[in-house]
């Protein structure tokens, strides 16, 4: 037997994902915010690509509702000549920085964030005049965590600036009455110390319990300080509830970690008599750009056609993906609405058990797509404003068929809490005794799991003297 090449022909099948799929499916994934940024940066990258200011087709929830359209109004057209809009004015474009007043970009008009270092640095401006310790107090400033403690030692500052280190505790003590209270504490119980002493409050027993006591006092364990201490119980209870008072985290209310973080919906259900109304939140809408296509019929440079067509096939499969992300969001949150009423009506006790599995069956799209399309997006509903995958959630048996689903379990399990005796707090086992008169059969470990999920502690940590 020789060995040799050969040329065969064979014939095979085999998946492929182009870059107009990739797109799509990226596109779909997209929240409104992060669409929108990405249209916005389509829009500079490609000259085909315009700003729609009035788009002629509505809103599909809106539409779809209204006139009753079924899906199949809403197939695409393959020819790319259908995108394009009849315009007699091919000759001007707008200019980029011309916006109308309602369309304009709000972020540009948002100041400069002040935060933690800003409001430090100004106090220490005002307070030190000697540039050295201006210097020390800027290094201190800069070595500040969020919460407004201090991450380096004495000893660190001033070999990193070849100073004494008198100076740099001068320069903290300075430092630690500033605003907020409690700035520049090296740990917890320094900083509600500072705190304390800013108050002039002089209380040999309540420096005691925060230098030697707080892991017991965290752990509710008053009896036993009060035993060590030699003092009252009641005496223990009142600095207990003064310590409440006191910020564990000062500078936590200005690090922009703590910024407001405005979420915009990316489908709005409104309520109309008994119906609801779906609306998809699009922001921005495009269309391909008239000038732009004068120029691909009429050009006679190769290069330029070619550039512009590839343009354009980006261009239209774009505007198809979004328009799809459209159709796609509205199914789900159509059927979302239909199977979650009593949710919708009521609230969170109310929410039936569904998982991704079943809206696919219903809608008729793949369990991966409807994954897709629910993450990272909220839903404006009459009960407030929800991620869309709150709407999905797993389901306990109640007895017979009946099944309850775990947030309507979570609701419930807040408010007995809430509703609890704070001096004798219910305990797992007794809280899943108050699920079994409600024919809801939960064992005490899913109580624990569902308790710690929500961030509620145990009932040892609940207890209030």
């Amino acid at each position: 037997m020789t060995a040799g090449n050969t040329i065969k022909m064979e014939q095979t099948q085999k998946m492929m994902i182009t870059p107009g799929l990739r797109q799509a499916i990226m596109v779909l994934q997209l929240s409104m915010v992060d669409l929108n940024s990405y249209l916005e940066q389509q829009l500079q990258e490609n000259p085909m690509l315009e700003f729609e200011e009035e788009s002629d087709q509505q809103e599909i929830g809106r539409l779809a509702s209204e006139t009753g359209l079924g899906d199949d109004e809403y197939e695409f057209d393959p020819e790319w000549q259908d995108y394009f809009q009849d315009s007699s004015d091919l000759g001007f474009l707008k200019p980029e920085k011309e916006t109308d007043q309602e369309n304009s970009n709000y972020e540009n008009y948002i100041r400069q964030e002040y935060g933690l270092v800003e409001f430090l640095c100004d106090q220490l401006n005002l307070v030190i005049n000697n540039t050295r310790q201006r210097l020390i107090g800027r290094y201190l400033i800069g070595n500040l965590d969020e919460n407004g403690y201090l991450q380096v030692s004495v000893d660190e500052v001033a070999a990193s600036l070849k100073v004494n280190r008198e100076e740099v505790e001068e320069t903290l003590k300075i430092i630690q009455n500033f605003d907020p209270a409690g700035i520049g504490a090296r740990n917890l119980q320094e900083c509600l110390l500072i705190q304390v002493r800013q108050l002039n409050i002089k209380d040999e027993l309540l420096e005691n319990v925060i230098m030697y006591h707080l892991p017991e006092l965290a752990k509710g364990k008053l009896l036993l300080i009060a035993h060590q201490l030699g003092v009252n119980f009641a005496d223990i209870q009142g600095i207990l509830r003064f310590i409440k008072t006191l910020d564990p985290k000062p500078g936590c209310n200005y690090s922009s970690g703590n910024s407001v973080k405005y979420v915009i919906p990316d489908v709005i259900v409104e309520r109309a008599g008994q119906d609801y109304t779906i609306i998809i939140n699009d922001g921005i809408n495009l269309k391909i750009n008239p000038y732009y296509k004068s120029i691909l019929e009429k050009e006679a440079d190769s290069k330029v056609r070619h550039f512009l067509r590839v343009k354009l096939n980006a261009a239209v499969w774009l505007i198809k993906s979004v328009e799809q992300r459209r159709i796609t969001l509205f199914k789900i949150a159509n059927c979302l609405v239909a199977l979650q009423q009593d949710f919708l009506r009521c609230g969170y006790e109310h929410l039936k058990p569904l998982n991704l599995k079943q809206v696919a069956k219903i809608v008729g799209l793949h369990e991966s797509t409807i994954s897709r399309a629910t993450s990272n997006k909220y839903v404006q509903t009459p009960q407030g404003m929800f991620p869309m995958r709150s709407f999905f959630s797993a389901g306990i048996s109640s007895g017979g068929n009946k099944e309850t689903s775990a947030a309507a379990i979570k609701e419930s399990l807040r408010k007995i809490v809430a509703r609890e005796n704070p001096i004798k707090p219910l305990n797992d086992q007794d809280v899943a005794d108050k699920f079994a008169e409600r024919g809801i059969r939960i064992s005490r470990r899913t109580i624990a799991k569902y308790r710690s999920e929500i961030g509620i502690p145990s009932a040892r940590q609940r207890i209030r003297y």
